[in-house]
């Protein structure tokens, strides 16, 4: 039986990485401010926001590479520790200076942020695709839909090409692994989180090692591979095969250990690294299925909820554009999604969910996974506010539940929460 692991951005959060969309976005803003010193007219402009300075009556015509030293809302930023979102919201207020204007996809995801305190791009990437590719007003040529798309995923392409510098910046940042992760990753299999219909299987992964001693060199070579100290592992072993009758209170977790481990990474960094154990890469694998930083040309950023009911009609709509950030379809560009079929194919796996939020732009991958054949459990680790005394779990289980088409399978297969524990429990 094997385990496969879904990592998430909350992942990456846990180890003090600020990686959130919220960030990123605040550093787009720094990044604006910055953009003004080089703008010699009276139009500061990119793919998502533009900002032009207003001049009246016959004053002298100020430019934005002039204006940083100059205006009321620079001059009170300085000698204080403002940052670039400060001097953008100080822009945008001043209405009798500055004009604004922002495209739709953005005034969305900055909404999000004013409201929310966070924001799923790529979600509200995709209600707006929705919105363009089927306008109420009946007057809207099929040839301005496609233009409105056209921009869109324009827009989309530069906030992925922003996002990637932001993360390679990020990703530079000290971090440390957390024992509680590692521990869960290599932990062995507990009965208590397996599905009532699966401990069959289970039973079968047990008996593999029970009832063949010839097999424990490789399973020594998992404990290994695990970072289990070998001696104590396999001394265990051979004393349960020693005395008969068995002791329940003495079974080797060595026969609970997965045969083979994989991480389904949707994040683009790299820190999972940090728990893989050099010297034996056979039997765990580490699949960045949306691309990682170290090959940016490969970066898959979209939505992929073929099972929302407006997609069939995306699909028969014949609209230029409409499917290229899918990422079913983006998927074929490179081998990764084939590698987590062959796993789910293999063998059964349980399936634990660490900092990923299981929301709709995965959908259509959750899906294949949790409702397989093959899976036996899944087991969400949750984030925790102990200053609040809040945690997350109720609303992950939420989330999980909307990749499922049968439900009486999902209350089957996810854990409850008595057996779960917070992604940081040190």
């Amino acid at each position: 039986m094997n385990r496969l692991i879904l990592i998430g951005n909350g992942f990456d959060l846990a180890h003090g990485l600020k990686t959130s969309y919220a960030d990123f976005i605040n550093w787009y803003w720094g990044q604006r401010m910055l953009s003004f010193n080089d703008a010699h007219g009276y139009v500061s402009e990119d793919e998502l926001c533009r900002f032009t300075i207003l001049h009246r009556n016959n004053e002298e015509k100020e430019t934005w590479s002039t204006l940083a030293y100059s205006h009321n809302c620079f001059n009170s930023a300085l000698g204080k520790n403002y940052v670039g979102k400060d001097i953008i919201a100080s822009i945008i207020e001043d209405k009798e200076n500055f004009e604004t204007k922002f495209s739709p996809f953005f005034e969305r995801i900055t909404h999000s942020i004013e409201t929310k305190g966070w924001v799923d791009i790529e979600n509200e990437y995709y209600e707006l695709l929705k919105e363009y590719s089927f306008p109420n007003d009946p007057n809207i040529t099929k040839e301005d839909i496609s233009a409105k798309v056209a921009e869109l995923n324009n827009q989309l392409s530069y906030l992925t090409k922003l996002l990637v510098q932001y993360l390679s910046e990020v990703e530079k940042s000290e971090k440390e692994s957390c024992p509680s992760i590692r521990n869960a990753i290599y932990a062995p299999f507990s009965e208590e989180d397996i599905a009532i219909d699966s401990l069959d299987k289970l039973q079968e992964h047990k008996s593999y090692w029970e009832n063949h001693a010839e097999r424990d060199n490789e399973l020594s070579e998992i404990a290994i591979r695990y970072g289990y100290e070998e001696r104590r592992c396999m001394g265990q072993v051979r004393g349960w095969r020693e005395n008969e009758p068995h002791d329940p209170t003495s079974y080797p977790y060595a026969f609970l250990l997965p045969k083979n481990i994989m991480l389904v990474n949707f994040n683009y960094t790299n820190t999972t690294r940090m728990y893989l154990n050099r010297h034996f890469c056979e039997g765990f694998e580490d699949v960045h299925i949306h691309g990682s930083l170290k090959n940016k040309s490969d970066i898959i950023f979209g939505y992929g909820d073929e099972l929302d009911c407006d997609y069939q009609k995306l699909k028969e709509s014949n609209i230029s554009g409409c499917l290229q950030n899918v990422k079913s379809i983006r998927y074929m560009e490179a081998t990764n999604y084939r590698k987590v079929l062959a796993f789910i194919e293999s063998e059964p796996f349980q399936v634990l969910i660490m900092g990923h939020s299981c929301g709709n732009s995965d959908r259509t991958l959750l899906n294949t996974i949790f409702e397989h054949k093959n899976c036996v459990s899944i087991k969400p680790y949750y984030y925790q506010d102990v200053e609040k005394g809040k945690d997350n779990y109720m609303e992950l289980v939420q989330s999980i539940s909307r990749n499922f088409t049968d439900m009486k399978l999902m209350r089957s297969r996810v854990v409850n929460k008595t057996q779960c524990t917070p992604l940081e429990n040190d």
